[in-house]
């Protein structure tokens, strides 16, 4: 094996060399590389160049795809107001608007100094529901990639309740007919996860020897709580309306969330039940939709005593449209476990809904 010496001299190359073209020079007296005189820069000939911008990196399609910034300040000022606003009306009672209670400043401080537990566990309870509700459809916008809002509380301090609810903004377009069946049905799920073992609590704490006075305001119980109370107090089976006075944190909590549960399954619109029931039967969905509101309206024009607070609900619904619009892919396929749940799903408007609401 023989080894090659950097010290040796090189033999001669026995190949013929290639002639270079030298620089020449130009008329002012400067030379130009031979590069220079053959083509023009590519740049140099596009009209569209711009120099100052030549050096930046190219766009490309995957740029075109972002996620837009999710609001966070909203969300908090929301979510305190409404911690705010149903921390008030449980230290009033559920009655925010008495004069006792608004007479003056110290009249509302020694309302809170007073009633201060009340407010502290209704407030806790109820958002707790509420949160757990929204957080269901939330972690399913992101488990599929569907852009949404953080949960945005309502807050209404000048009612019985305290707020009316809360909602997620989400770009439902992008999701097919299995992820919105997800997104639809794991709000309610999640929130009687929640709401039942909040009412159950508030029914074993409720104390029913002293009936209702004349006028006073009544909540309806709906199936469930009928159920629960059979239940848990065997001598007071039967009753259907639970007065103001007698009340407990966790019960009107758990009413709000049955309250919640229900109209938010109604099939209809793009509620929760309009999701699960156009993911289950996609157009089939909007012949239910126009036969349950034509059914509803007839429902309250002949239960107008009980049935009247319905109307804005129903306006409303209307107005948004009873249709839901089709997915990004109507194709996508359930599967049986996604059938058995979204059938079961749809009764629980009949089993959390109050049909008849309140009354005085």
């Amino acid at each position: 094996m023989s080894t090659s010496d950097p010290s040796s001299p090189s033999p001669p190359d026995p190949r013929p060399k290639l002639a270079t073209k030298a620089s020449s020079p130009a008329p002012d007296g400067s030379t130009k590389s031979p590069s220079s005189l053959g083509t023009a820069s590519p740049a140099a000939d596009d009209p569209f160049h711009e120099p100052a911008v030549s050096r930046l990196p190219e766009l490309k399609v995957s740029d075109l795809h972002f996620r837009p910034q999710r609001r966070t300040m909203l969300p908090i000022v929301l979510f305190l107001a409404t911690c705010a606003s149903t921390f008030w009306v449980g230290v009033t009672q559920w009655e925010p608007l008495e004069e006792v209670y608004l007479g003056s400043y110290a009249a509302m401080w020694h309302t809170i100094r007073v009633n201060w537990p009340v407010g502290l566990q209704y407030m806790v309870a109820v958002l707790a529901i509420l949160l757990t509700h929204e957080m269901g459809h939330f972690l399913q916008t992101v488990k599929h990639r569907i852009p949404a809002s953080y949960p945005l509380c309502i807050p209404v301090p000048f009612n019985a309740i305290g707020t009316m609810g809360a909602v997620i903004g989400m770009d439902g377009m992008r999701a097919d007919r299995r992820q919105i069946f997800d997104i639809g049905i794991a709000g309610p799920l999640a929130g009687l996860v929640v709401a039942i073992p909040v009412f159950w609590w508030g029914i074993q704490d409720l104390d029913l020897s002293r009936l209702p006075q004349p006028g006073e305001f009544q909540l309806y119980l709906p199936w469930i709580g009928r159920w629960m109370l059979e239940r848990a107090h065997p001598e007071w089976a039967g009753r259907s309306w639970i007065g103001l006075s007698q009340l407990n944190p966790y019960f009107m909590a758990g009413w709000v969330g049955m309250l919640i549960t229900g109209l938010n399954m109604l099939p209809i619109s793009q509620l929760d039940g309009g999701h699960t029931i156009y993911a289950l039967f996609l157009d089939k969905a909007h012949t239910l939709a126009r036969w349950f509101v034509s059914l509803t309206i007839f429902y309250v024009v002949v239960n107008l005593d009980h049935a009247v607070m319905w109307t804005p609900m129903i306006v409303l619904v209307i107005l948004m449209g009873i249709h839901h619009p089709v997915t990004a892919n109507d194709q996508a396929k359930l599967g049986p476990v996604r059938w058995a749940i979204g059938l079961a799903s749809l009764l629980i408007p009949l089993l959390c809904f109050p049909l008849e609401g309140f009354r005085q």
